[in-house]
């Protein structure tokens, strides 16, 4: 497998995505920067996504940190623009990485908490998309790819999550789309990560006091535990596999459906989550 990737990562030149400052992100931006790909990190924590970055150019990888607010129309004008030129000119795989939950039952859901995990998780990976589109739709022979992350709250549902679960729901048939509209023509694969419970911020727990802002006001992330089992194997007896998935493992099936090892992929859902829900 290294040896193919190695070799690839040449043709690659620049893959590039919402790479995150931490989490899964950062272990994206890390994992694919050690097969030789030269890679973006986009966060809205500048430090966060300077350090990654540093971490990396360290390491002998070739990264840059371009932190911003995806919100921002111009942000992502500018992300885009500077990603080609970081690529000399070519952009070859965009992972839709970012994002957190704003939790609310159905009748308590608010249009703040609505709108914002739609824009945030359907809106947004598409606007990139959209804007990137100039780089993808070109008949140059070499290998391109969307890698957008949905989740299992996509697939399944999950309650107290309608918001965030319709706009993962939404990435896998915008995913499907892109297949069947750019890969015709122009050779584009685009496929779905779907993770379940991997241990990120948000699934720690929600006593710790992990936040993000919002216009100001702190929104809590993370799982309640209050009244769960506090660890081990009796925590996660949904799991086959019996525990959670790390941030490395879940960027390893990033890369892996990104890879040449996976060149005849195309349209589909890949669900990392231990077995949980077969």
């Amino acid at each position: 497998m290294s040896a193919r990737l190695n070799q690839f990562a040449g043709q690659l030149n620049y893959p590039k995505g919402l790479l995150a400052g931490q989490g899964i992100g950062a272990e994206c931006a890390r994992l694919f920067a050690n097969e030789g790909a030269k890679v973006i990190v986009s966060d809205i924590d500048a430090p966060k996504a300077k350090a990654v970055a540093e971490f990396i150019n360290g390491a002998g990888g070739k990264a840059l940190a371009v932190p911003g607010d995806l919100l921002k129309d111009d942000y992502l004008k500018e992300l885009v623009k500077k990603a080609a030129e970081f690529g000399g000119g070519k952009i070859h795989i965009i992972v839709n990485n970012a994002g957190f939950t704003y939790d609310g039952v159905i009748h308590k859901m608010t249009d703040k908490q609505w709108d914002l995990m739609v824009a945030l998780h359907a809106t947004i990976p598409f606007n990139l998309i959209w804007e990137a589109a100039p780089f993808f739709r070109v008949k140059d022979g070499e290998p391109r790819n969307v890698v957008s992350i949905s989740s299992t709250s996509g697939i399944h549902g999950n309650a107290g999550q309608i918001n965030y679960s319709m706009a993962k729901a939404g990435v896998v048939g915008m995913t499907k789309t892109i297949a069947k509209e750019w890969g015709p023509a122009f050779g584009v694969r685009a496929n779905t990560v779907s993770v379940g419970h991997i241990e990120t911020r948000l699934t720690s727990a929600k006593e710790a006091g992990a936040f993000v802002e919002v216009d100001g006001e702190r929104v809590a992330i993370g799982i309640p535990t209050k009244g769960k089992p506090a660890g081990g194997a009796t925590a996660f007896l949904d799991i086959p596999l019996r525990r959670p998935g790390s941030a490395t493992e879940a960027a390893s099936a990033i890369l892996a459906i990104a890879s040449p090892l996976s060149s005849y992929i195309s349209g589909q859902t890949l669900e990392v989550t231990g077995g949980r829900s077969i």
